[in-house]
């Protein structure tokens, strides 16, 4: 492997996802257009005016103590670390050298409500010792450092939607910076439950397709009219070029950038002019060394929203010019709804496959595109792409802006 000093690699990947226990199936599913998305039938459900969501196509494959004592998405951060570590080639490395920066938009948010049930019909002395640590933001973070040993530090970004993202920007910044040779990095997210879909429901946001769930996400057409909730994690394992070099590590791509801004709009909508999401791409391109000509896909935020996606294709429109008509772009919330803290790391690693196989998904239930768009948009096949660089764009509620680049 010929390295560059100062780059940062990617050497393993991770992912539990509603198409998928792991990368493999996941990258299948998306190749092959399938949706996570169906009707929720538990009791919980209630009377919900939205009643759609993506879960997890498998379980946690977990012991019964890790189950029991681990939120939900602790679980899925740990398994997906544990293949992205295995992918990796279990890397040998001084355990002072390793860090974690394992992202969560919400954190144990099934956990809290479960063990507030608890607390009002059975009292306090109910209430499980491991409360605390199943619902704090950094859990995962912390289950993640603890299962590897990482004493370069644990991280835990918290930006909504962007959370993902962010933990993988500041491993690059963590890596460029000497504090630690090897990161792991990603985000999770569990918040498939009554209380987050009432209140994504009360806010306008969630697509309210009950009848036709596998159509209910559905970017950038025309008829968009929410986002679906989904769930899961995704976890890179980064190093520095050095280090994986030296122990002659299979490479899948390389994270050359990331740039991150904020809107300073209003804590729940798009800035309309995409302004600050311009600027965090203008950013990651500045971070990476790239010009705008050398952008070949983008793997959009894009979540179905009537607002957002316009004003991402504004965005795009802004930071590269009329390069953006030669970028092949897609939306795979398409397939797995919107993973919140989770999404920036799974679209990460879509994005990685796609510069490996040079073949990017399609957007899925894209029947006709919104005319103000006017972005070119992978739409029904599967696009192949030449040799470049790959943007993964996440933004989240609060304004938070983030882009990755990607190169081979």
């Amino acid at each position: 492997m010929t390295t560059t000093p100062g780059q940062v690699v990617v050497t393993g990947l991770g992912a539990i996802t509603p198409l998928g226990g792991d990368v493999a199936t996941t990258w299948e599913g998306l190749l092959s257009g399938r949706s996570g998305v169906r009707r929720i039938t538990e009791d919980w459900i209630g009377e919900l005016p939205v009643q759609i969501a993506a879960p997890l196509a498998v379980e946690p494959p977990l012991g019964r103590v890790e189950a029991r004592t681990l939120d939900r998405s602790q679980q899925m951060a740990l398994v997906a670390a544990r293949e992205a570590w295995a992918d990796a080639g279990s890397p040998e490395v001084d355990h002072e050298r390793l860090a974690a920066c394992v992202a969560s938009g919400i954190g144990g948010v099934t956990t809290l409500l479960a063990q507030h049930d608890v607390l009002r019909e059975k009292g306090p002395r109910r209430v499980s010792p491991h409360l605390v640590p199943m619902l704090m933001p950094n859990g995962p973070a912390s289950t993640v450092g603890l299962a590897f040993g990482a004493k370069a530090g644990v991280h835990a970004p918290v930006s909504a939607c962007a959370s993902g993202s962010e933990a993988i920007a500041l491993a690059l910044d963590i890596i460029r910076a000497g504090r630690a040779d090897v990161v792991i990095a990603g985000g999770t997210e569990a918040a498939i439950a009554a209380l987050p879909i009432a209140g994504f429901a009360q806010m306008q946001a969630l697509s309210r397709r009950n009848d036709t769930p596998e159509t209910a996400s559905r970017p950038f057409d025309k008829a968009r009219d929410g986002f679906v909730l989904g769930e899961g994690a995704a976890i890179l394992v980064l190093e520095s070029a050095e280090h994986a070099a030296a122990r002659g590590a299979r490479v899948h791509g390389v994270l050359a950038g990331a740039g991150i801004s904020s809107d300073a709009y209003h804590v729940a909508a798009s800035d309309p002019s995409g302004a600050g999401a311009a600027r965090a791409v203008r950013g990651a391109l500045r971070s990476a060394s790239l010009e705008p000509t050398d952008v070949i896909h983008i793997n959009a935020h894009a979540t179905s929203t009537p607002t957002g996606d316009l004003a991402e294709a504004v965005a795009l429109r802004t930071a590269l010019g009329s390069h953006i008509d030669q970028v092949v772009v897609t939306s795979t919330k398409s397939m797995t709804g919107h993973l919140l803290g989770a999404a920036g790391a799974l679209e990460a690693v879509a994005s990685i496959l796609a510069l490996r196989d040079q073949i990017v998904p399609a957007t899925r239930n894209l029947d006709a595109l919104d005319d103000e768009i006017a972005l070119d948009v992978a739409v029904v096949d599967n696009r192949t792409i030449s040799t470049g660089a790959v943007l993964s764009n996440s933004f989240g509620f609060g304004g938070h802006d983030v882009c990755l680049a990607f190169t081979r």
